[in-house]
């Protein structure tokens, strides 16, 4: 059965140059999910080139273990952001990347992995669960619309199911629901595109 990657990564900045500096990924082979996750040395992140909002955002300077507390608590730092990466495409080889947005976490990791000398090896064909979501709910609407006492229910799905939407809009929808402490972490945002894409496809 193909491998199916659920992946995240907390970054940098949103530019083309940014840097990944923690990478989750949830394997998924012939229906076990295995749980792999990496905080990139901050050595190896080029920090004068980051944007504060992004870092701020990801809780950079809470959660990685060196500028946090966590640095005497054995949290996994990568001695490099090379030895990560040729991780990273060893477990994602011939996997079809799932995630949030997931051709944001594609890019980064295919441009710091070339620039590595890795050469990226997942499949072409990236799922973006937001978009499995929209479709799903859209589905939904038209159904509903063929019953007259859920009209009002079918359009308010179909407004929230257009773009531009959210991804908290579109997972509540479908039941899904994530903590504060889990969101912008990159294996808690994993298990978020996870969680939605099994209650799409299941």
């Amino acid at each position: 059965m193909t491998a199916i990657c659920f992946i995240d990564t907390e970054t940098t900045s949103l530019r083309h140059d940014r840097r990944a500096w923690e990478i989750g990924i949830i394997a998924r082979t012939n229906g076990i999910d295995t749980e792999h996750h990496w905080f990139i040395d901050i050595n190896d992140l080029d920090l004068g080139n980051a944007d504060v909002m992004s870092l701020k955002i990801g809780r950079f300077y809470e959660r990685h273990p060196q500028p946090s507390a966590h640095w005497t608590t054995g949290l996994p730092v990568v001695s490099s952001e090379a030895t990560a990466l040729r991780d990273v495409e060893a477990v994602t080889r011939g996997a079809h990347l799932v995630g949030a947005v997931v051709s944001f976490d594609a890019d980064v990791l295919s441009q710091r992995m070339r620039a590595n000398g890795i050469c990226p090896s997942w499949h072409y064909h990236v799922v973006d669960v937001e978009a499995l979501a929209a479709g799903w709910l859209h589905r939904h609407a038209a159904v509903l619309e063929n019953r007259e006492a859920t009209i009002e229910e079918a359009t308010a799905l179909r407004r929230l199911a257009s773009p531009p939407w959210k991804s908290d809009d579109l997972s509540a929808a479908l039941g899904i629901t994530v903590s504060e402490e889990d969101r912008h972490t990159a294996l808690g945002d994993a298990k978020f595109a996870r969680a939605i894409y099994d209650a799409v496809m299941k």
